[in-house]
């Protein structure tokens, strides 16, 4: 009776063990976020990207001011969440550099990828001085490495390329060759020795804001690449700021090309007739016909993908309201709208193709 009684005992434990692993198997999460993410002047950013460390986000960007003399340097956010962000120090802070450093101006853009055990900090900026206010004589990328994402960096090389360069980023394909990527008045390459930061191939210019053949949204301006592969096929987003801020999408079977267009129309952003009509006049685009969207933003873009609370991939940008905003959004801008910050939406792979549904301004729930 014993016996019989233990092997019963036994049996209910083993149901209440697989009981409770199936249960597990299937629970759902959840995870819920409206943008903006972040709503703070004192951590406004612009080009954000992030990266996920173990079980934390941390994330980089074009800190204000943007456009006119010295930017404060690199800071580093932090979140366990994705949700609650806070500043966690500088990775470059412009208070501390010597008055003769050669990049000490703006510090745009800044990018952190993990290749072969170390992180990598590209860094676009130049030397302000009194006569180049805006350090655009000297802009190029700057490269740093540490042992950890929240440093300290080691100046590697820089500038990288012997012109003005900016937007940089990285890719290291799956034989272990990196390249380098970024912006100026165009689309640029290289391949790049990350232990020396010496180009090992020209820095060649593949792509023209008016690249014949090339649709009219690209005409303004193209900058801020990144770059995926999936299933062989290399895909670069990149943004145009003709319309408002947009994400277009390039393929190519090679990682120095040639590249194409993978949409023939933007596969993200926002678009607005009435935002900087001086740049469109100026640009000779003012006579580009759209639709405006619906969404509260006149610019959502310079994006980057990161992985995301589900494990699969995201993409993170600025995400900067319209003062002249459709109804029922208030065209009372509060002190924080009138600042970039950050946004988040779930990036969709089919077909061969990536497609990020419209930037989203309500509260959004994905489950996994």
């Amino acid at each position: 009776m014993i016996r019989i009684l233990k092997t019963c005992l036994l049996l209910i434990a083993a149901q209440s063990v697989f009981a409770q692993v199936d249960k597990s198997d299937t629970t759902k999460h959840s995870f819920r976020y409206t943008n903006p993410i972040t709503r703070d002047t004192a951590i406004s950013m612009r080009d954000h990207f992030i990266i996920k460390v173990a079980n934390k986000w941390y994330c980089v960007g074009t800190s204000n001011p943007v456009w006119t003399g010295f930017n404060p340097g690199v800071r580093l956010l932090v979140s366990d969440d994705l949700i609650h962000w806070k500043q966690q120090g500088w990775l470059i802070d412009g208070n501390k550099l010597p008055a003769d450093c050669p990049y000490n101006g703006r510090f745009w853009a800044p990018e952190i990828h993990f290749i072969r055990g170390k992180y990598w900090l590209t860094v676009n900026s130049g030397k302000v001085t009194a006569e180049d206010t805006k350090g655009m004589q000297t802009h190029s990328v700057w490269l740093f490495s540490s042992d950890r994402v929240d440093g300290p960096y080691t100046l590697v090389k820089g500038p990288l390329t012997p012109q003005y360069n900016n937007d940089a980023t990285l890719f290291e394909d799956e034989d272990g060759q990196t390249y380098l990527y970024c912006s100026g008045n165009g689309l640029f390459q290289a391949k790049i020795d990350l232990a020396t930061g010496k180009l090992t191939t020209p820095i060649q210019k593949f792509l023209d804001k008016k690249q014949p053949g090339y649709p009219e949204w690209m005409i303004g301006g193209i900058e801020g690449p990144f770059v995926i592969k999936r299933d062989g096929v290399y895909f670069m987003f990149f943004s145009t700021w003709t319309r408002g801020y947009e994400v277009g999408l390039l393929k190519s079977t090679s990682p120095l090309g040639p590249w194409e267009l993978a949409s023939t129309e933007p596969i993200f952003g926002t678009r607005k007739k009435g935002y900087r009509p001086e740049l469109a006049a100026a640009g000779g685009y003012a006579h580009l016909k759209f639709q405006d969207t619906e969404d509260p933003y006149c610019e959502t873009g310079h994006n980057a993908l990161f992985e995301g609370p589900d494990g699969k991939l995201w993409t993170s940008c600025h995400y900067l309201m319209y003062e002249s905003r459709p109804y029922p959004y208030s065209q009372t801008l509060q002190n924080w709208e009138k600042t970039p910050q950050l946004g988040i939406e779930p990036v969709h792979y089919k077909n061969k193709m990536f497609y990020i549904n419209p930037p989203t301004s309500t509260e959004q729930l994905v489950e996994y």
